[in-house]
């Protein structure tokens, strides 16, 4: 079960089988393998991530009325908030974006407004489903593009050589090829013993205006626009390119998938899964909470909550591949709240987020457990960018202790920001080894607690010190 949950799936029938598979228990063990503690928050996700897979099985009548139960994550800077998210929609396969609430502001100020999350979203759902599209038809377009290629390494008899592509030799003979030299060609093709040649070949190019449209500020979806609707205007050009083969092969490989799929089952299926799969997490929400005695103009906190509102809630966005409804893309807002609370936020906002879940600060065991446990563990991270200057790195179990401890310390004395303190702890220790290491290959270095205290001791125990450098 784990192993199938590590294979992404490909076509849309697998996709279903192993959208079966993630009951909520597989989800939080998936969740393991990356974030250390956080089990409320785990759950929560795991519970509303099988909740959408429930609703598919529901007659159609019944299924348009289950709305998602959006999720407020409550905690402080570094604790797993944005990975937790991230990779629930990677297990997923779920369009996911990260935006910050801060960037937006309420419509008529410049700045960004709240519907570019959701043409954002769609813009990523469409690459996703155009990247698994092209796998599907990967295996035909490479045969056609091979033969492309061999069109272009034997050239066939005047009159049959496609259009728009010509030999990079010269002097290539323009007399019918033998179909057993163009079979020998194709095996040399296969064996890459044709991959030093050179290749001319012509490839379509959309000349686009390079000017900038619009300069200012929270214009960009219209800026964009303006670009591709002057794009259809503009004549289309040939470009002639020399490669060799194996950049060529890549190339046709591109050119003959992009015709073999059709591009408005793409814009469909991509607009349906943003709409029942997309995930749109919102980070530093407290920041757009109202302050009380506030005068003036306040056009990033509740305006921007009120703009929110009917995103949130379901509603119909324009976007240029159509209408997007939001009613069912799962959105999950996060905050460390620490000059506000979550009731500092309007209350029809506070009731569109039910599931509320607050995430506790990481202790020293947690540090110890988070350099050694999850699959993307900082210590393994490290090691192996040492190793491929040929040097190998080990880390004592007390000089883990000891990185652990440093920085819960730093973090109690200074601010509090997670587990980002032990990039900047290990960063440090780090230092001298990353610096010299392509001039120690072949070495073995391991560090103990001892290593660890003679390097850092005096910036720890210096407050001052350890505000600016950790």
């Amino acid at each position: 079960m784990e192993q199938a949950l590590r294979e992404a799936p490909k076509t849309r029938q697998q996709r279903e089988d192993f959208m079966a598979a993630l009951t909520p228990k597989s989800i939080v063990k998936e969740l393991d393998n990356y974030i250390i503690g956080q089990d409320k928050a785990k759950r929560a996700v795991a519970i509303a991530l099988r909740n959408r897979w429930r609703r598919q099985q529901l007659p159609a009548d019944m299924r348009d009325e289950v709305a998602p139960k959006n999720i407020l994550m409550i905690g402080p800077t570094g604790v797993g908030k944005t990975e937790i998210a991230r990779r629930l929609a990677k297990l997923s396969q779920s369009p996911f974006i990260k935006v910050e609430a801060s960037k937006y502001t309420e419509v008529g100020y410049v700045g960004r407004d709240v519907e570019s999350m959701i043409r954002d979203l769609i813009e990523l759902s469409k690459s996703m489903v155009k990247e698994e599209m092209e796998q599907e038809v990967e295996e035909k377009a490479r045969r056609y593009a091979e033969e492309k290629l061999l069109d272009l390494l034997v050239p066939p008899a005047p009159g049959q050589r496609p259009a728009g592509f010509e030999a990079s030799d010269s002097n290539a003979s323009e007399t019918p090829a033998p179909d057993q030299t163009r079979e020998k060609f194709k095996q040399y093709l296969k064996e890459g013993k044709l991959d030093d040649r050179v290749v001319e070949l012509e490839v379509q190019e959309r000349s686009g205006p390079m000017m900038e449209v619009i300069s200012q500020p929270g214009m960009e979806e219209m800026e964009n626009n303006l670009k591709d609707m002057l794009s259809n205007f503009m004549p289309k050009r040939k470009k002639k390119k020399k490669l060799k083969v194996p950049d060529a092969l890549k190339a046709l490989v591109q050119e003959e998938a992009e015709k073999l799929i059709d591009q408005d089952k793409v814009i469909q299926e991509a607009i349906d899964r943003a709409q029942q799969n997309g995930i749109i997490f919102i980070d530093e929400i407290d920041k757009i909470t109202g302050r009380q005695g506030m005068q003036g103009p306040d056009v990033s906190r509740e305006g921007v909550q009120r703009d929110l509102l009917p995103i949130v809630e379901g509603s119909a966005i324009n976007t240029k591949y159509g209408i997007v409804k939001t009613d069912h893309i799962l959105f999950i807002c996060a905050g460390a709240f620490h000059s506000s609370k979550p009731s500092d936020l309007i209350p029809e906002f506070q009731g569109r987020f039910p599931i509320r879940v607050e995430l506790d600060s990481l202790t020293e065991d947690d540090f110890y457990l988070i350099l050694k446990e999850p699959d993307n563990a900082l210590l393994k991270q490290y090691s192996a960018l040492l190793l491929t200057e040929e040097l190998t790195l080990t880390f004592e179990e007390d000089a883990i202790r000891e990185i652990a401890a440093m920085s819960a310390k730093v973090n109690d004395r200074t601010e509090n920001i997670g587990a980002r303190r032990l990039h900047t702890v290990l960063e440090k220790l780090l230092e001298d080894i990353s610096f010299d290491a392509p001039d120690r290959r072949n070495t073995k270095i391991v560090i103990d607690g001892d290593h660890v205290r003679d390097k850092l001791k005096d910036i720890i125990e210096d407050e001052d010190l350890s505000r600016y450098i950790l």
